[in-house]
């Protein structure tokens, strides 16, 4: 429909220029950014039927995303650092600080509504592991970008190896049995095939970052913060939906909490490493994008976020109290920007408190454990001595 309507659009007036640029843009671009979204994270989860479900969630997350994909695209097309790292860093901050504690609460919820009992704790499965486990390489990798405060098209090939090796060891775990394609709703199975959302998201991108800096404007707001939570908001929207139809179920919360997971390993690997490819494509040349004080800061702080949210999950359990622990910070930092620092502070200190509780065998590290067997039995397996 898009592709009908530019002959239209570029024949238009200057009457009908208002709402179809600037700020009035959002009219549009805002809904219809949404929609394409939908039909990507909808036509997605059809995946999860026909392959292990690491690898489905897997490639269910990255096409969630795909839409957060086309605005850091073009946001690094116009080779403007500032805005690249706020769209990054907020879309990764967005997903652990409020998604991850959203499907909690909606769980939890749902498990009174069913038992009349509060949900204490979300149980991961064993082959979980592999998520858990699996977002520690990239953001290990990431710190050492943060120390030499660059991003160059070299860390984009190691992220996206790592992003390959991922997806090498969750397609190595078996399709779970009780998944059967006759639960799919009518929606996902009529639009399978992806491509009105794929079109949509390509031919809207643009637009949208132009509406979102000019709606900036004329509200006389930051257009830094509508770049780091408006646009990732929109963005994953549906993700978020779809995290959210799984996680009041119960059953599922823990396959929607790796769901999300998943997505934040696709942010920190591929979605990352395109940014200096396309960032070198705009300049005619190969450049690294550089980081300033600032930006070390967002980098630093999304870091121990995604850090501290990992070594929760370490012993393969997701209580209440840890979902309070990474939505309180992200809220304190969302309302007053300034206290950034002291947000990082208080980041580090709670890591530490996590590594002293495991030395102490306060907290166990089971996932390493786990991912060891799994490693042992499904990834690499052991033939038995004749």
């Amino acid at each position: 429909m898009l592709s009908r309507l530019r002959p239209a659009l570029l024949l238009a007036g200057p009457d009908t220029a208002g709402w179809l640029g600037g700020a009035g843009a959002a009219l549009w671009t805002f809904p219809c950014m949404l929609a394409s979204a939908f039909i990507i994270a909808w036509g997605a989860e059809v995946a999860q039927f026909f392959m292990s479900q690491g690898l489905a969630l897997a490639i269910l997350a990255w096409l969630q995303i795909l839409p957060e994909f086309a605005v850091e695209a073009d946001i690094a097309w116009r080779q403007n650092v500032v805005n690249m790292t706020a769209n990054f860093t907020g879309s990764i901050r967005l997903l652990v600080g409020l998604g991850w504690p959203m499907i909690f609460l909606v769980s939890s919820f749902a498990h009174r509504r069913q038992t009349g009992r509060w949900l204490q704790e979300i149980v991961l499965e064993p082959d979980h592991c592999i998520e858990v486990v699996g977002l520690l390489v990239p953001i290990l990798y990431f710190a050492f970008v943060w120390w030499k405060a660059s991003l160059g098209v070299l860390d984009g090939v190691v992220l996206s190896l790592l992003y390959l090796s991922y997806l090498f060891v969750v397609n190595r775990m078996p399709p779970k049995d009780h998944e059967e394609a006759e639960e799919l709703e009518a929606v996902p199975r009529a639009i399978m095939g992806l491509r009105p959302g794929l079109r949509g998201v390509y031919l809207i991108a643009h637009p949208f970052v132009d509406s979102l800096l000019s709606l900036a404007v004329a509200a006389g707001i930051s257009e830094y913060v509508f770049i780091q939570w408006v646009a990732p908001f929109l963005s994953e929207f549906p993700e978020f939906l779809s995290a959210y139809r799984w996680a009041r179920t119960v059953r599922h919360a823990p396959m929607a909490l790796m769901n999300v997971v998943s997505s934040n390993i696709n942010q920190w690997t591929v979605l990352a490493g395109m940014i200096p490819v396309v960032y070198s494509l705009s300049l005619g040349r190969l450049a690294a994008v550089p980081f300033d004080g600032m930006h070390r800061h967002e980098i630093l702080l999304t870091i121990l976020q995604s850090l501290l949210g990992m070594i929760l999950l370490m012993n393969m359990r997701y209580s209440w109290w840890e979902a309070v622990v990474l939505f309180v910070p992200w809220f304190v930092q969302f309302c007053v920007p300034s206290l950034r620092v002291a947000v990082i502070e208080a980041y580090a200190v709670l890591i530490g408190l996590g590594i002293v509780q495991a030395l102490f065998g306060r907290r166990s590290f089971e996932a390493f454990t786990v991912f060891g067997e799994r490693w042992r039995s499904r990834v690499f397996p052991v033939a038995p001595a004749s």
